[in-house]
């Protein structure tokens, strides 16, 4: 499993999973892989109020075991997932501390390492059945928007100038910039906050504001490098994070926080399944025996990433876009950036700089990414021909999505509550499925006028066809 065949085409020519250039060349794709993912997954962690340097120490380490356990056949790089931000805010918001977010989290990945094997073992069907993509759109949709409130009243009240210069810097970024550069959009609208708020703290000095977590206004520097010069080169994560709880910690377990991150689960299949897809027609490789080891591999690095008190993890679109460019889909690139990975993450001194990154160059970014998020649903919708007409996908999914987005709870009793993003999802799913049983039943068409129970997709031509 671990050779490569070493080959060195010309420009343009594709270079396969278990094919590698000469180690040089290879090399230089592993740290570009390792730009390409490294803003997101070092921003998330702050942004969940967990350690950045674990982060990076684990998403490298949880590559080599995804690779592993796909039989190097899948080239994707694991970085910090989004998809559990939303409960992991609602789980702060209820009073959890760090310890309980990455008890919540584990479970998730244990979850999702079950639904691997299930998909493994009896193919992925069941899962298309029960999250069509009107359910993973809306799913997706929902934790994205619940998001809004942390920018609101977290990030953007620390500098609102800054944020608003951060954003639109993104903005133009992911637009303008061609290739690559688009591709980092996010790691070059970090640098630009970082450096323009320090220099407004040369020219206007100390800003007043609540500082995110200190709801007292109080004057403060946007950019602090304390501890940076007394931090080592060399050593394991540790310290305490802003709550308190040790760097690497132990998880805790709340069966009402588990609630409240599991609809990050339906993202994470999701995700993984379009991810294998995309690279499954990027390379001309069949790649469907493949997907419950996605699957289940993903599920394993979160649960082992949490036990330690490290981020979840997911497959990486923007990877997926580097290798789109380079056509390079070599995983020994990915052995390489997963090794530059765990070498940043045992640098307490980049520890030190990515906890520098002011709140309101967080709030410029998560303004943007949180949109993203949500608006990735309605892509899921677009991509599918998801049909609003059909009373399964408007009636079906309304409830939910409102319940979900605006917060609303259900009490049940002896201090257990219910809602935002994990009641939104349950009632999607159940109202979806109640009006689409109801359909079948009565012979209602589906979606272009198909029999109810049936799906339609389309060929490479445009031509509809009918799948049962």
């Amino acid at each position: 499993m671990f050779r490569w065949e070493v080959v060195d085409p010309g420009p343009g020519a594709a270079v396969g999973a278990r094919q590698r250039l000469p180690w040089g060349k290879t090399v230089g794709l592993g740290v570009q892989h390792v730009v390409a993912m490294f803003g997101a997954t070092f921003v998330f962690p702050v942004v969940m109020g967990l350690d950045p340097n674990l982060a990076i120490l684990f998403s490298g380490l949880c590559t080599i075991l995804f690779l592993v356990v796909c039989r190097n056949m899948v080239p994707s790089y694991l970085g910090t997932s989004a998809a559990f931000v939303g409960g992991v805010a609602a789980i702060r918001a209820a009073g959890g501390d760090s310890a309980a977010v990455t008890g919540a989290i584990m479970v998730s990945g244990l979850v999702l390492l079950a639904i691997g094997v299930f998909v493994h073992f009896a193919g992925a069907r069941l899962v298309h059945t029960v999250l069509p993509p009107a359910v993973t759109g809306a799913v997706v949709m929902l934790i994205g928007f619940n998001l809004a409130p942390v920018v609101a009243s977290v990030y953007w009240p620390v500098d609102q100038w800054s944020a608003l210069l951060t954003a639109t810097f993104l903005v133009c970024a992911a637009v303008l910039f061609r290739g690559f550069w688009g591709r980092i959009a996010v790691f070059l609208a970090l640098v630009f906050g970082f450096v323009l708020s320090w220099l407004l703290d040369l020219v206007s000095g100390p800003i007043t504001s609540c500082g995110g977590t200190d709801c007292t206004p109080a004057p403060h520097p946007r950019v602090s490098f304390d501890g940076l010069a007394d931090a080592p080169w060399f050593g394991l994560p540790s310290g305490t994070l802003d709550d308190g709880v040790p760097v690497v910690h132990a998880p805790s377990f709340s069966l009402m926080f588990v609630l409240l991150v599991l609809p990050g689960v339906i993202a994470l299949v999701a995700e993984n399944l379009g991810h294998v897809k995309a690279v499954a027609e990027m390379t001309g490789e069949d790649l469907d025996p493949y997907m419950g080891r996605a699957l289940g591999a993903d599920g394993a690095a979160t649960a082992l990433a949490s036990l330690f008190g490290g981020s979840p993890t997911t497959t990486y679109a923007e990877n997926i876009g580097v290798m789109s460019a380079t056509r390079v889909y070599s995983t020994a690139a990915y052995y390489v950036a997963a090794a530059v990975a765990i070498l940043l993450g045992l640098c307490p001194k980049f520890g030190v700089l990515v906890g520098a990154i002011p709140g309101g160059v967080l709030g410029g970014i998560t303004l943007v990414l949180y949109g993203m998020i949500a608006l990735v649903g309605a892509k899921i919708w677009v991509e599918n021909g998801v049909d609003f007409g059909e009373p399964r996908n408007l009636v079906g999914l309304a409830a939910g999505m409102v319940a979900g987005i605006g917060g609303v709870a259900l009490d049940l009793g002896n201090g257990f509550e219910l809602g935002g993003i994990a009641l939104g999802t349950i009632l999607v799913i159940l109202y979806f499925h109640a009006v689409a049983l109801r359909d079948r039943r009565s012979g209602t068409p589906g979606p272009a006028g198909t029999p109810a129970g049936q799906m339609v997709t389309r060929t490479d031509d445009g031509e509809a066809k009918e799948t049962p």
